[in-house]
C-alpha cells in the first residue's frame, strides 16, 4: 500500500521506516523543511538504537516530504502539546493534518490517528474535518491506535508491544489490523475509538500515579532519616508490591502530559490532579537539598549533569531540568549543563570538564550511563559537593575522592540492600 506518515518525530519517523521496511511505499511528511532535508540527506533528526540502522534497510521504500501525495493510507503522528497555562490539550497540529488530509481523501482511504488524544477527540474534532472530503460518514475510515513505545527503546516496544485499533466501524478496524499486523509481533487487540482513546490516557496516568506515591515515600524518607532507595528494595521483596523508584521529576511527552488530558473535561480527577502536583513539585525539592549543600557559598555554580528527561536518551521534551535550572537562575545561581546524549538545549551546553570549572556543586538529573563511568578524581571544582537524584554514583568512590555526597532520599545509614 501507499501511506503518508504524517509528523516525522519520535513516533512518526520509527512507524515510517518499519512501515517501509514491510514493503510498503511510505511517504513521510513533515512541515519542518529542514527535517525533511535532513532525512533526504541520511541524516536522522534524533537519536534512537536501532534507528539508523533501521533507516538503512527502509529507505528505498521511503521518502520525506513537507506535503502530502495521494495515498490508500493516512497515518497522523504529530505532536498534542499540553498548554502549560490552562492544562489543557493544544490540538492544533490534530486540525492541521487533518486540513492536509481531507483533500485528498477518496473511498476505502483509511485515516489513523496515532497522537495522543483527549476522549473524544476522533469523533468530535477530526471526524468532521475529514467529512469535508465530501465522502458519505458511512465511507470514511478512522481508527486510533495508540503507540506504546518508550524513547531508548522505541522499535523493540512498537514491533513487541500489544497494540489497540479503536475504529470508528468494522472496516477501519479491518483495514487498520491489516497495516499493523505487517511489523506488529504483539496481539491486536480490538474495540471503539473513544475506549482507544481513553485506554493510552490511563495506562500513562497509571504510572504517573505510581511515580508521585514514590516520590513521596521519598521526600518522607527524607524527614524520617531512612533510605529510600534501601526501603523500596526490601518493600518490593513482597510479591504484590511493585513501588517505582523517585527522581527529580516527571518528563517526556507522555507522563508528564497525559493525565491532564484525562483531567480536563472531568471533575472526578482528584488522585490525577493530585499526582501531577506531586511530580511537578519534585524540582523545587531537589533544589532545597542543593541549597542545603551550598548555603555557605556566596552566588555558587551548579553543574547539571544530564538535561534529558531520562537516561540514554536525547529527549527533553518535558524534562524537569528546565524548572530546576530556572529556579536555580532565581536564586542568583549560575548554571552550567552538560549532558553526551543532548545536542541542542535552551540553555548552552559544556563538555563536562568545563562544566565543572569553578563549580561548587554537581547536580545528576539524567540517569545516562556515562555518569556511573565518571572518574571523580578528574574533577577540578571549586567544592566538591554532588547531588545524584538517580541513586546511580558509586557513592563511596566519590567520598574517597572527597566530594560531599548526598543521594535523594537517602541517609547516612550504613546498612546496604
Amino acid at each position: 500500500m501507499k501511506i503518508n506518515v504524517l509528523g516525522l518525530g519520535y513516533i512518526g519517523l520509527p512507524t515510517a521506516l518499519l512501515l517501509a521496511k514491510s514493503g510498503h511505499e511510505v511517504v513521510g511528511v513533515d512541515i519542518d523543511s529542514e527535517k525533511v532535508n535532513s532525512l533526504k540527506k541520511d541524516k536522522l533528526p534524533f537519536e534512537e538504537p536501532g534507528l539508523d540502522e533501521l533507516f538503512q534497510k527502509a529507505k528505498k521504500n521511503f521518502r520525506a516530504k513537507t506535503d502530502l501525495e495521494k495515498a490508500e493510507v493516512f497515518i497522523i503522528a504529530v505532536p498534542t502539546p499540553l498548554n502549560p497555562t490552562i492544562n489543557v490539550a493544544d490540538l492544533s497540529s490534530v486540525k492541521e493534518a487533518g486540513d492536509m488530509i481531507h483533500p485528498y481523501l477518496e473511498k476505502d482511504n483509511l485515516v489513523i490517528l496515532e497522537s495522543t488524544v483527549p476522549p473524544g477527540t476522533s469523533e468530535n474534532l477530526l471526524l468532521p474535518i475529514l467529512k469535508k472530503s465530501k465522502l458519505k460518514e458511512n465511507d470514511i475510515k478512522l481508527v486510533h491506535s495508540p503507540e506504546r513505545a518508550i524513547p531508548g527503546d522505541t522499535l523493540r516496544e512498537m514491533k513487541r508491544n500489544d497494540r489497540i485499533i479503536g475504529g470508528l466501524n468494522e472496516d477501519s478496524i479491518n483495514m487498520a489490523r491489516k497495516i499493523y499486523s505487517d511489523f506488529t509481533e504483539g496481539k491486536i487487540f480490538e474495540t471503539d475509538i473513544r475506549t482507544a482513546e481513553m485506554v493510552k490516557l490511563m495506562e500513562n496516568t497509571f504510572r504517573d500515579v505510581n511515580i508521585a506515591l514514590a516520590n513521596e515515600f521519598s521526600r518522607v524518607a527524607e524527614d524520617m532519616g531512612v533510605d529510600i532507595w534501601g526501603a523500596i528494595n526490601l518493600a518490593n521483596k513482597h510479591p504484590r508490591v511493585d513501588i517505582l523508584k523517585p527522581g527529580p521529576g516527571v518528563g517526556g511527552h507522555c507522563i508528564s502530559v497525559d493525565p491532564w488530558f484525562l483531567s480536563a473535561n472531568s471533575t472526578n480527577s482528584k488522585m490525577i490532579n493530585l499526582a501531577r502536583e506531586i511530580n511537578d513539585a519534585m524540582p523545587n525539592f531537589v533544589l532545597s537539598i542543593v541549597r542545603e549543600k551550598v548555603k555557605t557559598i556566596e552566588r555558587p555554580t551548579i553543574s547539571i549533569f544530564g538535561v534529558a528527561y531520562k537516561g540514554n536518551v536525547d529527549d527533553t521534551r518535558e524534562t524537569p531540568a528546565k524548572k530546576i535550572i530556572k529556579l536555580a537562575e532565581n536564586e542568583g545561581w549560575r548554571v552550567r549543563c552538560y549532558d553526551p546524549h543532548v545536542k541542542e538545549f535552551e540553555y548552552e551546553l559544556f563538555d563536562m570538564h568545563k562544566a565543572v570549572e569553578d563549580s561548587d556543586c554537581i547536580l545528576i538529573i539524567a540517569d545516562h550511563n556515562e555518569f556511573k563511568k565518571i572518574n571523580p578524581t578528574e574533577l577540578d571544582m571549586n567544592h566538591k559537593n554532588i547531588v545524584d537524584t538517580r541513586n546511580i554514583i558509586d557513592k563511596e568512590k566519590w567520598k574517597e575522592s572527597g566530594f560531599d555526597v548526598k543521594i535523594m532520599g537517602g541517609s547516612n545509614s550504613n546498612w546496604r540492600v
